[in-house]
């Protein structure tokens, strides 16, 4: 069994719609995927119908926008299998919300900067719950003036400090506060590609907080870097994860469906995680009112 735990969809900043996304799982002989799009869990149910249709089981997920304050660096929480979903819904609709207004404003700067209707920007958002970086590449491409979605265009409005950068900073909630409403709603919690944004710094304190898991196996950790974490991992008692972060067309690096993610023995883990959790704080409160 192979599990590719972290793939987006048309709701979020992927390319492909759901049944898009199973179907190419399912031809790849990737049986098991988690649906983890950012901040938005709208893809769980459809998804888990879809999955069965397919021979696809559908891990119920969703990736979190957050931030660490101390640094201003952005964290990413994983959440997967929670138990009360809704109760994550707040807290999805606050950062789309921070998301969607940040995304306007790059909107009309692209626009004015381009000399484009904005509705033309727009329309390359068609199906997504927001608006992404990705979707304004798109409609440049479309227009003729990019050649792709990541490169030096991409760079220049987007990452270098400058007069035609257009990045409006977004507002994230503090991911402390995050893995708390995480275990609130009975989900599991796994720190997202800890190299993507340079989380190994607060990923100690998450730890200490209650963190379930970290995503191990992800392309922006190299071997030894992937090493590291599964140390880590294996000296703290967390659970290891991982998956591709596929995005189809909107990828920031060459990868497909599956290219990584984890084995049986990983994935039985975290799916028996909870029900061996619940027996552990039973015995353990059992103890204690012995012990009285």
């Amino acid at each position: 069994m192979f599990a590719d735990l972290h793939c987006h969809t048309k709701l979020s900043d992927g390319s492909l719609g759901i049944e898009e996304l199973i179907t190419l799982a399912a031809s790849t002989g990737v049986s098991v995927i988690g649906i983890t799009d950012h901040d938005s869990m709208a893809a769980t149910l459809r998804g888990k119908v879809i999955g069965q249709r397919h021979g696809v089981n559908v891990i119920p997920g969703v990736e979190l926008s957050t931030a660490d304050p101390e640094t201003g660096r952005n964290v990413h929480l994983l959440c997967y299998l929670a138990d009360h979903p809704d109760r994550l819904e707040g807290l999805c609709k606050r950062i789309s919300v921070a998301r969607r207004r940040a995304g306007q404003y790059m909107v009309l700067r692209a626009a004015k900067r381009f000399n484009l209707p904005p509705e033309f920007i727009l329309r390359s958002t068609a199906g997504s719950t927001n608006i992404y970086k990705q979707h304004i590449m798109h409609a440049l491409m479309d227009a003729g003036i990019a050649d792709s979605i990541f490169g030096e265009l991409f760079d220049e409005l987007f990452i270098h400090p400058g007069e035609h950068n257009i990045k409006v900073p977004i507002r994230y909630p503090d991911c402390r506060e995050v893995l708390s409403e995480i275990h609130e709603a009975g989900g599991i919690a796994v720190l997202a590609h800890p190299y993507e944004y340079d989380s190994i710094g607060v990923m100690e304190e998450l730890v200490s907080l209650g963190l379930d898991g970290i995503e191990v196996y992800h392309p922006s950790a190299d071997r030894q870097q992937t090493d590291m974490l599964r140390s880590y991992a294996a000296a703290h008692g967390l659970l290891v994860t991982g998956g591709s972060d596929f995005h189809g067309m909107y990828n920031k690096r060459k990868v497909a469906v599956g290219s990584y993610g984890l084995g049986e023995t990983e994935l039985d883990a975290l799916l028996n995680y909870k029900t061996k959790k619940k027996r552990r704080e039973a015995a353990a409160a059992k103890k204690a009112a012995a012990n009285g």
